[in-house]
């Protein structure tokens, strides 16, 4: 697999529409690029909602409040929203951060912000 992070924002669109363009499939893609199927999805998915900013490189770590870990989690928990759902909701980095206050709450653990 690629090395994170190695391809900049116009690098990983125009392996988008080389997909897009429907010349090769997606695993296709995937493999002349060194990259998995899942990650392409997900470029294709961030670009969607985001535009270029979505495919960014992130540098630094997001920061995100006690009160929006608490509305990701009472959402996740309401069953109403999928995983996928509430990290493009509340633009949080990955379902691993989502998963990971899931289980601090249902531990009865306390949220921080990031920012202290």
């Amino acid at each position: 697999m690629a090395k994170k992070n190695e391809y900049n924002a116009k690098e990983k669109l125009a392996i988008i529409k080389e997909w897009e363009e429907g010349a090769r499939t997606r695993a296709e893609v995937a493999q002349r690029y060194n990259i998995s199927v899942n990650t392409l999805v997900k470029w294709r998915h961030r670009y969607e909602l985001y535009g270029m900013e979505g495919l960014e490189i992130r540098t630094g770590k997001s920061s995100y409040s006690v009160e929006l870990k608490l509305r990701a989690v009472h959402d996740y928990l309401s069953g109403q929203y999928s995983q996928y759902e509430i990290i493009d909701k509340y633009k949080i980095a990955s379902r691993t951060q989502l998963k990971s206050w899931i289980d601090k709450y249902n531990s009865h653990s306390s949220f921080k912000s990031d920012n202290e």
